[in-house]
């Protein structure tokens, strides 16, 4: 099944130009022009990734980022008309895996849409091999039954049975690196954790991410978790260190 990419792009010309490279490359493809639409379109097709212009009449491309990050795990590519380092650190800060600076080379865009498809799906390969693994361990049944139940913090569940966070019953829509972040702090509860531990732990092979990467992931966990994110009560900053979970 050919994966799906929507294009969310103001500019009729490059829309169009878009569009039609990465059909030509077997990809599924959905266009919107501005922000509501896209938001509207993310929903309904579930796409694979998206390629997210910031300038858009309405609603921007930031905030239309930031509101699918909530709602979705699929990569998102911006797309920016200035080589301006506010742009892409914001765009990052609310949820956007890689940026590119127009004018860009069709080929270097089809490339990174590339590559973001393969990390995506190499970091679901890698959970589903680790859990696999996990489970075809030599562990007796009564172990494995313990392994899988469910980790309680009041009204916050973690089911590692399900891969699924709820909080006061309600499903919470984690990305990816987000569950695997909580379930790492979870399972070391009360401890005191670094930033380059928590990063070589839960990205791994993707460690040349950097530090900042934890943190703003932290943040979008806060913001889901918490009550007042501001004042976080489950993900406590440890200062000079990194993190500590209390629950």
């Amino acid at each position: 099944m050919a994966q799906k990419v929507l294009v969310v792009e103001d500019e009729p010309s490059l829309l169009e130009t878009l569009a039609y490279n990465l059909s030509r490359q077997g990809y599924k493809v959905y266009q919107a022009k501005t922000g509501n639409e896209a938001l509207d379109v993310a929903r309904k097709k579930q796409p694979d990734l998206i390629v997210l212009d910031i300038m858009l009449p309405g609603i921007d491309g930031l905030e239309v980022c930031r509101i699918l990050r909530q709602e979705m795990s699929a990569p998102i590519l911006m797309l920016t008309a200035r080589d301006d380092v506010v742009d892409k650190v914001v765009g990052l800060e609310v949820g956007a895996d890689d940026y590119l600076t127009k004018p860009f080379s069709m080929r270097e865009l089809l490339a990174r849409v590339k590559a973001l498809l393969r990390r995506e799906r190499l970091v679901r390969e890698a959970v589903t091999a680790e859990i696999d693994e996990q489970r075809a361990g030599d562990i007796d049944q009564e172990e494995r039954l313990i392994q899988e139940k469910p980790l309680i913090f009041d009204d916050l569940i973690i089911d590692l049975a399900r891969r699924e966070v709820r909080l006061r019953d309600k499903v919470l829509h984690l990305k990816p690196k987000e569950y695997e972040l909580l379930l790492f702090l979870a399972r070391n509860r009360g401890i005191a954790l670094s930033r380059d531990l928590i990063l070589d732990r839960v990205w791994g092979w993707e460690h040349d991410a950097g530090s900042r990467t934890v943190d703003v992931h932290v943040r979008w966990l806060r913001e889901k978790i918490e009550k007042k994110p501001s004042k976080a009560k489950r993900i406590v900053t440890v200062r000079g260190t990194g993190y500590r979970f209390e629950g």
